[in-house]
């Protein structure tokens, strides 16, 4: 009897086994971004056993996303969650002994954030800083681990929810989305230190510093800040050193008019590596970086990617200080690639269709990643010789039932002979050779791209049934500088004409149903599914999320006043320009396109104005429309339920009038 149970026992679990291996998987659904965690903000030890990094997840019942800490072992073996709580933590950083893990957090009903401070030896996190003023935005460990900087910001908070006095403006940019109203605001840095939890002042005055970093030695700070007459007018931005002391005055290193971020220091704390705009004005939206190294002294910059033609980021030196790793915008790809300090020479290390978004450089002088493909979501993996390693499974759990959209790349020609990078989400379900509905689903920026990397967005939109096709519009980024700067002051033309092109490709190609064509997208997306829509009448249905159509109604109401004042100038003096660029509105009389508008309540980068005058418009010319307003919300939807909520309704819209 004992034997046949096991028997039997044995068979359930074998049957069990086998039905499991033989489930279909399903596709996407909305209620899916429960599940999906994100993976940040990796740190290695300093001895290379352990990685430590922030993985957040969403909570369904508490309709919460929170963050916790976790460490990998470096040989993939190990995985550890260190914290727990309910109120969630980031910025995890390691004492430079090893022994301790820092982060930040507000925890148990603070009212602001703090460094938390645990033993990765086993033990519970204690606070460490107990800051009575201001907002802590960053920190980082001095070589010796006696001291830490801080970045404190000093401005009141505005926010509806604490407001308490009026609100005293006399900035020229008074307006940042998630900030909300700009007062005067001041953000410097300060030195903690550890034994006497005494905090000294390290910079003070009208000007802003941020992102610290601590030469080798220990002795200087270098840091990022605007030093102009009044740096809301511009974003000139130049790398300063100062002594890690009291009263310690600080020297500029950089002189560059345009845009210096990012600094590093070489092994030998001689050289600071770090990023510049490509362009000397003092504002550059159509723009990509520069690496560049320069000495701790000043003087002359070398830059080492100048003549690639490509977004450089993300530098980080070997151990002997020959070369930089660094991080390729591409087209539609982000890769990793090396240079050489000594003549730029560039030679690739990591590329091929995925997008790589962080690096960290082991002790041992391998490189840690964090990358992403069209079917894999962001995890950990160790670059050694030329060969990935993958470290963390967080997503296997969320992958296992699913069916994903296959995608590929493909090249469409505008009408003005243009030629535009693609990429075409299929259906896992889809017979070959069938003319599918199809969603054109347009990314934001303008300066940005689509790359093969995991994209939830139009994987939800696939598995809905549709191929969903991501256009890399002139504007994007990752073909050059002119292909982005061609649409300065020009908006709605050449992007137009690129949407168009790709729609062409696909009804061309047996691949879109041309009487079954949608459009969508979210900011610049939405934007510019309002001139495709105002321009072209063969889409059935359409999506515009956080978009704008009376652009001369936004100055002063957004937070571009740089863009309007150099872009386009002030409207006093142009206008024709604003009023030629609000085609989508002044002509909505156009628009035949059934459109559904969505946008944030507290959206202070694209307003809901600009989504109300668009719903309003159409729905005074009786044009099918819908407007959907997200309360709380800023420009990007972080309540899970209202993602959950703007999934659903988009595969409604869309299956209402691409599905009949």
């Amino acid at each position: 009897m004992k034997k046949s149970f096991i028997l039997t026992f044995t068979a359930l679990i074998f049957g069990f086994g086998t039905y499991a291996q033989t489930t279909p998987k399903r596709p996407l659904k909305p209620s899916d971004v429960y599940r999906l965690q994100t993976l940040s903000d990796p740190q290695i030890s300093p001895g290379g056993k352990w990685v430590a990094y922030t993985l957040s997840s969403v909570d369904s019942v508490k309709n919460k996303r929170n963050a916790d800490i976790w460490m990998n072992s470096w040989d993939g073996k190990e995985s550890i969650q260190l914290t727990y709580s309910p109120d969630g933590e980031s910025q995890p950083r390691w004492s430079p002994d090893g022994k301790y893990l820092s982060f930040t957090s507000s925890r148990n009903g603070l009212t602001s954030s703090q460094i938390w401070l645990i033993d990765v030896r086993g033990g519970e996190a204690r606070q460490l800083t107990d800051l009575k003023k201001g907002s802590l935005s960053d920190y980082a460990w001095a070589p010796d681990g006696k001291k830490i900087a801080l970045v404190i910001s000093n401005d009141p908070d505005t926010s509806k929810s604490k407001m308490t006095k009026p609100i005293v403006i006399d900035r020229f940019k008074f307006k940042q989305d998630v900030e909300g109203y700009l007062t005067k605001k001041t953000t410097h840095l300060y030195l903690y230190d550890l034994v006497t939890k005494k905090i000294d002042t390290l910079t003070k005055g009208i000007y802003n510093e941020t992102s610290p970093k601590w030469s080798p030695d220990g002795t200087q700070i270098a840091f990022v800040s605007n030093h102009t007459t009044d740096p809301d007018r511009n974003a000139n931005t130049d790398i300063w050193i100062i002594d890690a002391k009291p009263n310690a005055i600080m020297k500029q290193v950089t002189t560059w008019t345009g845009r210096d971020s990012g600094p590093e220091w070489s092994p030998d704390g001689k050289q600071i590596a770090y990023v510049r705009s490509t362009s000397s004005d003092n504002y550059f939206m159509y723009d990509q970086t520069i690496l560049c190294v320069v000495s701790k002294d000043g003087g002359e910059p070398k830059l080492l990617s100048k003549t690639l033609d490509r977004p450089v980021g993300s530098p980080l030196w070997t151990k002997d200080g020959a070369f930089l790793h660094a991080l390729v915008t591409d087209d539609r790809t982000r890769y990793v690639a090396q240079f050489a300090i000594a003549d730029g020479k560039m030679t690739k290390t990591l590329t091929g269709n995925r997008s790589v978004s962080a690096l960290e450089r082991h002790p041992s002088g391998t490189i840690l990643t964090v990358m992403s493909d069209p079917q894999t979501p962001s995890e950990l993996y160790a670059l050694e010789s030329g060969n990935l390693r993958r470290l963390t499974t967080h997503q296997e759990a969320f992958l296992a039932p699913l069916a994903l959209a296959t995608v590929e790349g493909f090249t469409s020609k505008s009408k003005d002979g243009a030629s535009v990078s693609n990429l075409l989400y299929r259906p896992a379900n889809a017979v070959k050779g069938v003319k599918l509905p199809t969603i054109l689903f347009i990314h934001g920026g303008p300066v940005a791209q689509d790359e093969f990397s995991f994209d939830l967005s139009r994987q939800m939109l696939s598995a809905a049934g549709y191929a969903v096709v991501a256009v890399n519009y002139r504007g994007s980024n990752g073909r050059g500088l002119e292909y982005s700067k061609i649409i300065s002051a020009d908006w709605g033309n050449k992007e137009v004409l690129d949407i168009l092109g790709a729609t062409d490709y696909l009804v061309q190609n047996g691949i879109a149903d041309p009487e079954k064509l949608g459009i969508g997208g979210w900011s610049y997306g939405g934007i510019l599914t309002n001139y495709t829509i105002a321009s072209d009448t063969r889409f059935k249905a359409a999506s515009s999320g956080a978009g704008v159509a009376m652009i001369s109604s936004l100055y002063g109401v957004d937070q571009y006043i740089l863009q309007y004042e150099n872009e386009l100038g002030s409207p006093w003096k142009n206008f024709d320009k604003y009023v030629a660029l609000s085609y989508p509105f002044l002509k909505a009389d156009r628009i035949k396109t059934p459109t559904q508008f969505m946008v944030g309540e507290s959206d202070f980068n694209v307003p809901s104005v600009g989504s109300e005058q668009m719903y309003q418009a159409l729905r005074s010319l009786g044009t099918p429309t819908e407007l959907i307003i997200y309360p709380g919300q800023f420009h990007g939807i972080t309540n899970p339920s209202f993602q959950k909520d703007r999934f659903e309704r988009y595969i409604k819209w869309f299956n209402t009038y691409l599905k009949k």
